[in-house]
């Protein structure tokens, strides 16, 4: 177990230095990646913003170049919902490694009705979960070849209450937005326990952690222009939620301490201190739905079978 929390204090305002490092964040443009992003970028490391939107990447490296001096941010061409787009994008890096990825992008949908990626699976499901479970197996070389390689897979808390039904993965027969979402994300979760179990099993130096944002508004968040705009009328109005949760930039702390930290160890969940929404992150126990062997072993199986994946992610025996 460790120790991160007790042996020495983490300032989220200041984290550690990782020059030399380089990181890729997917859906770096906006919302907690972005976040994510700024903040990587403050330690002097090269952030690579995957997006499948270049002009909101290009106003994301905007925002980012005017508020850290010096700043190292690139874009890459990324739309994890696009199965067959992840291997060119990948070698579009260009990189002999990769210290780090977090698997943020994201779709949340409230409309009731059901929609598809172009592979033909359930919108959320299919971007969320199996878009970044193929992009692991892509990634794979890079991170092997890093010294340590993290994988850092945001969840969410609203996957605490959410159970997977594994005979209905892609919600084909019982849709419901919030619900679906909130499954997509426990896959998300369970996915990166299992990974690091397996990662372990082979004796990689790849780590995978699991982080979540808490209770993140876009109306707690400070103003990003022209990534993202708060009017004082949105402030003023979010001021009582704000006792309870917090902003999109408080919201990347956790994430940022799983890919920095360097007593982060592999299977471990990461969130907000106070009752997991809102203040400065800290490991939390893992919740036993999201670490149920059997449950992860049956999700990997099929997620594979959905994307046509190696078994293994490209993570081999050493």
């Amino acid at each position: 177990m460790s120790s991160a929390s007790q042996s020495r204090p983490w300032d989220v305002h200041r984290p550690p230095s990782a020059e030399g490092r380089t990181f890729l964040v997917t859906g770096g443009n906006a919302g907690i990646g972005y976040f994510v992003a700024e903040q990587l970028a403050a330690t002097g490391a090269v952030v690579v913003l995957g997006s499948r939107d270049a002009a909101k990447a290009d106003a994301a490296m905007a925002s980012i170049r005017s508020r850290v001096s010096g700043a190292q941010v690139r874009h890459l061409p990324l739309d994890v919902a696009d199965l067959s787009s992840l291997k060119t994008a990948v070698d579009r890096l260009d990189l002999d490694h990769l210290d780090a990825v977090v698997h943020n992008a994201g779709v949340a949908l409230d409309d009731p009705s059901r929609r598809e990626t172009r592979d033909g699976h359930e919108l959320m499901f299919g971007t969320n979960h199996l878009g970044h479970f193929a992009l692991t197996q892509w990634l794979a070389p890079l991170l092997s070849a890093a010294p340590a390689g993290r994988i850092v897979t945001v969840g969410s808390f609203a996957a605490r209450s959410e159970r997977l039904d594994l005979d209905d993965l892609q919600s084909t027969r019982d849709y419901l937005p919030k619900r679906t979402y909130g499954r997509s994300k426990l896959a998300q979760m369970c996915f990166g326990f299992e990974l690091d179990r397996r990662l372990r099993a082979v004796g990689s130096t790849v780590l995978s952690v699991v982080a979540h944002p808490g209770g993140a508004l876009d109306s707690l968040t400070p103003s990003r222009p022209p990534v993202r705009m708060t009017t004082p009328g949105e402030r003023l109005g979010a001021l009582p939620a704000g006792l309870v949760v917090q902003g999109k930039d408080a919201g990347a702390w956790p994430v940022v301490r799983a890919v920095l930290d360097s007593e982060v160890q592999g299977g471990e969940l990461w969130g907000p201190r106070v009752f997991g929404l809102r203040g400065r992150p800290r490991r939390e126990p893992v919740p036993p739905h999201m670490a149920d062997p059997a449950v992860a072993a049956r999700l990997w199986d099929a997620s594979g079978a959905l994307v046509g994946a190696d078994p293994h992610l490209g993570f081999g025996v050493r």
